[in-house]
């Protein structure tokens, strides 16, 4: 997610030398960590990739590659320093769910598909994820991949695979894939970051979100995807940077909490009803609104020390999108230990909450505390064949 277009007219940062040599850094050191991490070969028969579209829950990078703002990268320090030590394009101080994810299923960091380099490292999944990126194409348009955007780049990898594999062995392989899914996220948000109102009801909204993601699935479905995983929108009002555009008190901006509650009952049914109707389709709905409720709630009960402010920025509650100080506000803050904190810059969590929940999303249905809705957990869909 991000801050307002119309601050972003006012200000397009270009990075500097040092900035290009930090992000460069990071690309040759996490090429390294890849290569550690991969435990079988692209081209094993029995490999189960992993393909990974939304936005900034799951970018691993993309926007480092295209025309934009700060406002929509984190290539900078202090992101990413909890585990890469170096900017990678990853909204957090470390890894994001899809890295747990690919790591549980052994299988190396999936690359951003805008990464240059060696074609040989997309063959265990592609992460096509851009922050800031919505199921509407006009959520940020311009400055973000737009989902309608980043399934275009899925056929042109769903094509090489066809020249590689052949039309066999590739129709197997994008069978037998998984589907990680984060959007809407930015669809409901933008309008409170930019200070703009919905010229539609919110239930209107809602359904056009829903229906462009049906068709979204849909696609995938019909090129051969069988296996999907999806994370709800989480309860966007209680997020630092909405919380700071309420004047009056302290709550949650209720308008933008109420959008997502409405999407996530409305995701829900739809994968049911696709369950029931859309042979072979299988799916995994990770609740992550509540899930995170849970933890800003009872913050010590989950490891946590601060359920509410930020790690990274400035003005209540960290609230400011400030993070790094290339944006927008030049001034932040940096707390001492991620670890300790739910929220990583206003608008994203940390590595140790996404560790958190790629654990109840990888083992759901077998532990006390799974928030995992459906007949599967993402470990049972890469088990299946």
């Amino acid at each position: 997610m991000r801050k307002s277009t119309i601050m972003e007219k006012v200000m397009k940062i270009t990075i500097s030398f040092s900035s290009f040599f930090i992000f460069s850094s990071s690309i040759l050191f996490l090429a390294g960590k890849s290569a550690a991490n991969l435990s079988y070969d692209g081209e094993n028969d029995n490999v189960t990739a992993l393909f990974i579209f939304g936005d900034s829950f799951l970018d691993a990078g993309n926007n480092n590659y295209i025309n934009t703002s700060t406002l929509d990268q984190a290539n900078f320090p202090p992101y990413g320093q909890t585990f890469f030590g170096l900017p990678t394009g990853r909204f957090s101080d470390g890894r994001l769910i899809s890295d747990f994810i690919a790591e549980y299923a052994k299988l190396p960091l999936i690359p951003p598909f805008l990464e240059p380099g060696d074609s040989q490292k997309k063959l265990c999944g592609v992460n096509f994820a851009s922050a800031g990126a919505g199921a509407l194409v006009e959520t940020f348009q311009g400055s973000v991949i737009s989902l309608r955007t980043q399934l275009d780049h899925y056929k042109k990898v769903e094509r090489l695979w066809r020249i590689k594999f052949g039309k066999e062995e590739s129709k197997k392989r994008i069978s037998r894939a998984v589907y990680l899914i984060s959007i809407g996220s930015n669809d409901y948000s933008s309008p409170f970051l930019t200070n703009q109102s919905l010229s539609i009801s919110m239930s209107q909204h809602v359904d056009i979100v829903i229906g462009n993601l049906t068709t979204f699935i849909h696609e995938i479905y019909k090129i051969g995807g069988r296996k999907f995983g999806f994370l709800n929108v989480p309860d966007l009002g209680c997020f630092p940077a909405l919380r700071i555009l309420k004047q009056k008190n302290d709550s949650c901006l209720r308008d933008a909490s109420r959008l997502a509650t409405m999407h996530n009952k409305a995701l829900s049914n739809l994968l049911f009803k696709m369950q029931r109707q859309v042979k072979g389709f299988k799916f995994s709905l990770f609740d992550m609104n509540k899930s995170l409720k849970r933890r800003m709630h009872h913050p010590s009960k989950f490891g946590f020390k601060e359920g509410e402010e930020a790690c990274c920025g400035t003005g209540k509650w960290r609230g400011v999108f400030s993070c790094g100080g290339k944006r927008i506000v030049k001034e932040y803050k940096l707390c001492e230990n991620p670890d300790d904190y739910i929220f990583w810059d206003s608008l994203h969590l940390t590595q140790n909450t996404y560790k958190q929940f790629a654990n109840l999303i990888w083992n759901g249905g077998h532990m006390s505390d799974s928030l995992v809705v459906g007949p599967y957990n993402i470990n049972s869909l890469f088990q299946i064949s």
